[in-house]
């Protein structure tokens, strides 16, 4: 478990991209260079990155890197990466492609989303992810395949979601999802939820239910 986690309910996409807006604009002005965010694909995150573009962040200084993505290619509909170059590109950030990336960096900000079934990036249950995994990117296949992108997947694992002093989760108001979350919190279950914040100690989190 975190040693330290707020988890805020009832928010709307403008105000969790005023959140992100906010630290991130304090990262930037505190350090020189570029800054690294990774983010989750699926439905409820889209309308959050379409508000946060609002923000006039220097995103000539941000990378944008997906937590995982579909193998398919960037101009398919299901793929993440084609998606997050609509939104952030035409504002000056650059969105990184996993399998053409190499190692990824340490991030100010790891931004996750998670399925019913406690899946994180594409760290599906039957993937068996490792804390210590000693790749940082796999290729992997989810068993069952989700009937509505069934497709090989190439993922961030547990070690490089964690290369950063800040968690974020986006739930989509979900009770369901609530729930295992919170039992993950618990140590109740071993989901890949409940591995990363297991793993996740000395991290802030925060977690828009």
């Amino acid at each position: 478990m975190t040693d330290h986690h707020v988890i805020k309910e009832a928010n709307s996409p403008e105000q969790i991209a005023d959140w992100v807006a906010a630290r991130l604009t304090a990262k930037l002005d505190a350090e020189e260079g570029v800054l690294a965010i990774t983010v989750p694909g699926g439905s409820t995150p889209f309308p959050i990155f379409e508000a946060l573009v609002k923000h006039s962040l220097d995103w000539s200084r941000i990378t944008v890197w997906p937590n995982d993505d579909r193998v398919v290619p960037e101009d398919h509909p299901a793929s993440n990466t084609g998606r997050l170059r609509a939104i952030f590109e035409p504002v000056g950030a650059r969105v990184m492609a996993l399998p053409d990336t190499g190692e990824p960096p340490e991030f100010a900000l790891t931004w996750l989303g998670m399925g019913p079934d406690g899946h994180i990036a594409s760290l599906f249950p039957n993937t068996n992810p490792a804390i210590d995994d000693q790749k940082l990117i796999r290729r992997l296949t989810p068993d069952p395949l989700p009937p509505e992108a069934p497709f090989d997947r190439i993922t961030l694992t547990i070690p490089a979601l964690l290369n950063t002093s800040q968690l974020m989760f986006t739930l989509g108001g979900s009770s369901e999802k609530r729930g295992v979350f919170k039992a993950a919190l618990a140590g109740e279950h071993d989901l890949p939820i409940a591995r990363l914040l297991g793993a996740a100690r000395g991290h802030a989190l925060t977690c828009f239910a």
